[in-house]
Order: C-alpha cells, then sequence, then structure tokens
C-alpha cells in the first residue's frame, strides 16, 4: 500500500463525498430534508462518526505498535552488537578477524536498509548478495574458538548466545513488510468517510462551510498517510532512525 495514493484516495472520497452531499441538497424534494429527517440523519451520522473513529484509532495504535516494536528492535540490536564485540575483544586476540567481519556485516548491512544514495531501492532481504553464508560463518567461527581457561570459556558461551540472537534480528527487517493495517479496515474506513462527509455536504449552507469541508478532508487523508507511513518502518518520510546501528558500527572492533 502506497501511503501517498492511499492518503489522495481517502481525500477524494470525503471531499467527492461533500460535493455529492450539495447535490443531493438540491435533487431531493424538500420534505425528505425536514427537521425531522434532519434529525434521524445526524443520528445516523454521529453513529457512524464514532465508528469511523474507532476503526482510525485501532489503525493508528496498530501502526503505532508495530513501528515501535521495529524501532526497539533495533536499538536492541545495536546494544547486543556492542556487547558481542566487547566480549570477543576481552576473549582475546584470537578473534580479531571475527570482529572485523563483525563490523564488515554490520555496515553492509547498514547500508542495505538505509542506502546512502535515495535514487536506490531498500532491500529488506537479509539473503541478497550471500549474506547469510558470510554472517553464519561468523558465529561458527566463534564456536570453534578453543579456550585455554574457564573465563574464556564463560566468554566464548555468552559470544555464542549473542550471535545467534544477533542472527534472528536478520529477519526482522523481512517480517517488517507485512503489513499491520489490513485492507479490509482501509476499505470500510474510507466508505464510512465518504457518506459522513456527504451528510456534511448536504447541511453545509455557504461555501466558507464547503471550504472548511475541504480542510476537514485533507485532514483526513494526511492522518491516513501518517498512519500508512508508520506502518513501513524502513521506507518513506517516517523511517526508523539507523543512528544506533551507525553507533554500534563506529564503535565495533575498537
Amino acid at each position: 500500500m502506497n501511503p501517498t495514493t492511499i492518503g489522495i484516495i481517502a481525500f477524494a472520497f470525503a471531499f467527492g463525498g461533500v460535493l455529492l452531499g450539495t447535490w443531493l441538497r438540491t435533487a431531493l424534494p424538500r420534505h425528505h430534508l425536514d427537521d425531522e429527517s434532519k434529525d434521524v440523519i445526524k443520528l445516523g451520522i454521529g453513529l457512524i462518526a464514532t465508528m469511523t473513529a474507532l476503526v482510525l484509532g485501532l489503525v493508528t495504535a496498530s501502526a503505532k505498535s508495530s513501528f515501535d516494536a521495529v524501532d526497539g528492535a533495533v536499538k536492541e540490536t545495536a546494544v547486543q552488537l556492542l556487547t558481542l564485540d566487547r566480549i570477543l575483544a576481552r576473549y582475546g586476540p584470537e578473534t580479531r578477524e571475527i570482529r572485523k567481519g563483525l563490523k564488515q556485516a554490520v555496515g553492509e548491512r547498514i547500508d542495505m536498509i538505509w542506502p546512502k544514495d535515495s535514487s536506490r531501492p531498500v532491500s529488506l532481504d537479509p539473503t541478497t548478495a550471500d549474506m547469510t553464508p558470510r554472517v553464519e560463518a561468523l558465529a561458527d567461527a566463534i564456536r570453534s574458538l578453543k579456550p585455554h581457561d574457564d573465563l574464556q570459556r564463560a566468554l566464548q558461551t555468552r559470544a555464542v548466545d549473542l550471535a545467534e540472537t544477533v542472527l534472528q534480528a536478520r529477519w526482522l527487517a523481512l517480517a517488517s513488510t507485512e503489513a499491520s493495517v489490513p485492507m479490509p479496515f482501509l476499505v470500510v474506513l474510507l466508505f464510512w468517510i465518504t457518506v459522513t462527509f456527504a451528510a456534511f455536504g448536504m447541511f453545509a449552507p455557504n461555501r466558507t462551510a464547503i471550504a472548511v469541508l475541504f480542510v476537514c478532508a485533507l485532514s483526513i487523508g494526511g492522518a491516513l498517510f501518517l498512519v500508512l507511513e508508520m506502518d513501513g518502518p524502513f521506507d518513506g518520510l517516517l523511517r526508523v532512525s539507523a543512528d544506533p546501528l551507525r553507533f554500534a558500527y563506529t564503535h565495533i572492533n575498537r
């Protein structure tokens, strides 16, 4: 789902509802818009507006929860990488090549998900460019270390556990591409928004009111745009920051 496209569609449906409402006001017989009819319409639209607010709140909460989970996982991965590097440094000089390989793998992964060249597409697949065998080889190299005392054995065990945890985190970016906002939610939401704004348009007394409804429709489109931007945490305007991993990258192997 392209957030910009959905936002424009939401605005078009909302303001299209306003225009539909203004047309219905002139097309319907006068007795269809008497005071009693207006009271019933207002009650019905109030119910729809309430359901719209609830659904929009659920959609927003779902997208925000997904975004925060990914953001937290990126920060946690950065901490784990730094911890792994320091454990390997404490193990001894035998881990020098492993630490170099770790830094190289982190740098390549950052460049894949947060490319410096904005024209280059984001790559979320951890199997791209044969990275998986090379990253897994680092974990195997840690297992292959030959500890000479209890301290090195304890450090090796801890390093192996952290390496496996970091390996699992490779799939985080790929898993996050699954939309957390279901399409049926958006379809129903657009329908309710259209009906609500059509009712507003029926009772808009003048052009000033229609201009206000235009701004409201624009706001609805902008709100859905922001929600769907959060639903794609690694692309678009609202993205998970790469700063934690960049910080880890600059401090690994020092």
